[in-house]
């Protein structure tokens, strides 16, 4: 299996992080369209299963990870914290959450930053909770971006993490590898601002480590209680850990 900083959008020069910023800032514009029409709109009932893991804890400050256009960020208003801070590489795909939270009049309440997930701008043991939607797989150096996440953590917060996975079982293995690796790419192809995006998408989480794979990492990081819950046939994941 490939380590997943080799895995990259495109085939010339320049980092992992450098071609997952170009990437994204290409297609910023049609990506909450093309999330939709590709998962049929069963992402969001992902992100609120992932949310509803932290209902217990009632989180005050929430970071979410690699925010893009600011889904989950708004989802976990639910949970009513005092203010929620995302961050993403992509500027362009932080205008596009921006404009939402300020049509749902929520600027008070979430704020979103342009940074580095695996260099975050934040003093240690901050957060409640810290979320990650579709986002550490694109990490360049996955152990250090975890590590930065359990650093900003307070003691006893909780991390989440939804990330996609590879079912297992037939007939659902053979019908999600020919759907991700043949239908998605030629509808990023047609609709997509940046084709290479729907291909870099199902290689990405092909090489990615996910299951007890991922949760070996977690725990190597430092996290307890890991927990891993598999959703949708195993098509997509969540990881939750406490510090």
């Amino acid at each position: 299996m490939a380590e997943t900083a080799n895995v990259k959008p495109y085939q010339n020069e320049g980092s992992k992080k450098e071609q997952v910023e170009s990437m994204f800032n290409r297609i910023a514009g049609t990506y909450d369209v093309m999330n939709r029409v590709l998962s049929a709109g069963i992402d969001k009932s992902w992100r609120k299963k992932a949310i509803a893991l932290l209902k217990e804890k009632k989180p005050q400050l929430i970071l979410d990870v690699a925010t893009g256009t600011a889904d989950f960020a708004i989802q976990a208003l639910e949970l009513h914290p005092q203010k929620i801070t995302g961050i993403d590489i992509s500027e362009k795909m932080l205008d596009v959450g921006r404009e939402k939270i300020k049509n749902k009049k929520k600027e008070s309440q979430i704020e979103l930053i342009q940074a580095d997930s695996e260099n975050m701008p934040f003093q240690d043991s901050y957060f409640d909770a810290v979320t990650v939607a579709f986002g550490v797989r694109n990490f360049e150096n996955l152990p250090k971006g975890l590590s930065e996440i359990f650093r900003v953590l307070k003691p006893n917060g909780t991390a989440v993490i939804l990330e996609f996975s590879k079912p297992t079982a037939f007939p659902i293995k053979q019908l999600y590898a020919f759907y991700f690796w043949a239908i998605l790419p030629l509808i990023g192809k047609i609709f997509s601002a940046d084709a290479h995006a729907y291909t870099y998408l199902p290689r990405s989480v092909e090489a990615f480590p996910e299951g007890k794979k991922f949760t070996d990492i977690f725990e190597n990081i430092g996290f307890k209680n890991v927990r891993c819950y598999r959703l949708t046939f195993g098509i997509a994941s969540i990881y939750a850990g406490t510090k």
